[in-house]
């Protein structure tokens, strides 16, 4: 699952290990060697963090609600915590280089024959003379923090987090669903909670912001072994991706379907490719056993409305950015007709690389 929204290339010295990788994913550290290594993070995935030390999240609050520190970290319409992180915020150099461009701010973004433009707003400029300057040009003027920034709340955005409500009705509702009653939740302290019921905000905390992909190091810390069942549970039955640091083999083979293993400054993969490999094999020759006359009579021009129900309706294209009402018209011929190249084309989907949510459309390169 990790693949469709992260592409790595990861060396690591020999010195590191799996929690620099994680903290790298999530934006804590950058690669030492960007010359031999190749490290990109789509600008649209939202990725959630719980730390091993999970009542990191939580010290400053100690004497909030659970309630109050969740209204606090997502008032604004985005994870104010990580703004506020070290990875995110802007250093004093490059503030300086925000005020020598006369900066005010950046208001969006757009994808130009492929390039990807952010509307750059200066001071005492009128609004209709915005510019758009693409990332590239942006990174080479030092404005690193501000674009990861710019990209997480856009995407905070995408994912409708300025329009949820951060009443306490609301964040109590959310509480319940990990297993915080309203006496811890609205009513109590975090410091009056226990170690299990700490973890347990900083999971609700975690995935307020609907992540595509949620990296937990060492989860199993605090929980007993009822709350590990539940927790495994929802691993399982939540659609996202999960990627996690743990030694419970216990729990992590009951969740992940793929082992990463660190050591002598590499990462290798074992377990998930394997099986995935096999169980489209299996897939394949069920569908050429089981398909009738009419079907593949179908297959070779006809309407395919039955087969098109297995692919979903197009609202967002690869880039995050909401199809036209023309393109949506296109895409919606085309799944009728099965033609998956058309749809991919439709969503922007680049050679290569697999959609979120619009897996079944395949990489562009299998057959």
């Amino acid at each position: 699952m990790l693949t469709s929204h992260v592409t790595m290339y990861p060396y690591l010295s020999p010195t590191t290990g799996k929690t620099t990788l994680v903290k790298m994913i999530v934006g804590d550290t950058t690669p030492s060697n960007p010359t031999d290594c190749r490290f990109f993070i789509h600008h649209n995935l939202r990725i959630a963090y719980v730390s091993q030390h999970a009542f990191y999240h939580v010290e400053q609050h100690i004497e909030d609600s659970p309630v109050a520190y969740i209204q606090w970290r997502f008032k604004d319409g985005f994870d104010k915590e990580k703004i506020e992180s070290e990875a995110y915020r802007i250093p004093p150099e490059e503030q300086k280089a925000i005020d020598d461009y006369n900066l005010e701010g950046i208001w969006s973004r757009r994808l130009r024959a492929g390039v990807l433009e952010y509307e750059i707003k200066k001071k005492h400029v009128r609004e209709k003379d915005n510019i758009y300057v693409s990332k590239d040009e942006l990174l080479s003027m030092g404005f690193k923090h501000l674009l990861r920034q710019t990209d997480e709340k856009i995407a905070s955005k995408e994912a409708g987090l300025d329009l949820r409500p951060v009443t306490t009705s609301e964040i109590q509702s959310h509480l319940d669903d990990f297993g915080l009653a309203q006496e811890f939740g609205t009513y109590g302290k975090i410091r009056g909670l226990s170690g299990g019921q700490k973890v347990k905000l900083v999971l609700a905390a975690a995935m307020w912001n609907c992540p595509h992909l949620l990296v937990l190091d060492e989860p199993t810390n605090y929980l007993d072994r009822e709350a590990l069942g539940a927790l495994s549970a929802a691993l399982n039955s939540w659609g996202g991706a999960v990627l996690m640091i743990s030694h419970n083999k216990e729990f992590y083979s009951s969740v992940c379907s793929e082992e990463w293993i660190c050591a002598d400054g590499k990462v290798s993969v074992k377990g998930g490719s394997d099986e995935r490999e096999m169980k489209a094999v299996a897939r394949k020759k069920k569908v050429a056993k089981e398909e009738t006359g009419d079907a593949v009579l179908e297959k070779a021009g006809g309407n395919i409305n039955a087969d098109g129900d297995k692919y979903k309706d197009a609202t967002t294209n690869f880039w995050g950015q909401t199809v036209s009402k023309k393109e949506a018209r296109q895409y919606d011929k085309a799944k009728k007709k099965g033609d998956v190249p058309l749809m991919r084309k439709i969503l922007q989907i680049p050679n290569g690389k697999v959609m979120p949510g619009q897996e079944e459309l395949g990489d562009g390169k299998s057959k």
